[in-house]
């Protein structure tokens, strides 16, 4: 009933990538944060549990958007033929 599945090495490093992309993202907004408010600097280190939290939230957004195109253009190649 179901099948063996294998992730491969390609894809893990593809999806490492992605998250690292999400985490710098989150960085860049910390940083733009910190000055755009005044902030002190020791921000950047005392929110790290947000800025992960905020990386996580713009992979799981990113994930969905990356889920709804691949099942957009399945349905295509199906209608195609």
């Amino acid at each position: 009933m179901f099948k063996d599945s294998v992730i491969t090495a390609r894809r893990k490093r593809r999806e490492l990538a992605v998250a690292l992309v999400c985490f710098g993202l989150a960085v860049l907004i910390n940083v733009y944060s910190i000055i755009r408010f005044n902030c002190p600097w020791s921000e950047f280190f005392t929110q790290i549990g947000f800025v992960i939290l905020l990386a996580a939230c713009i992979y799981a957004v990113l994930a969905a958007v990356r889920l709804a195109v691949h099942a957009v253009v399945s349905i295509v190649r199906r209608c195609r033929g």
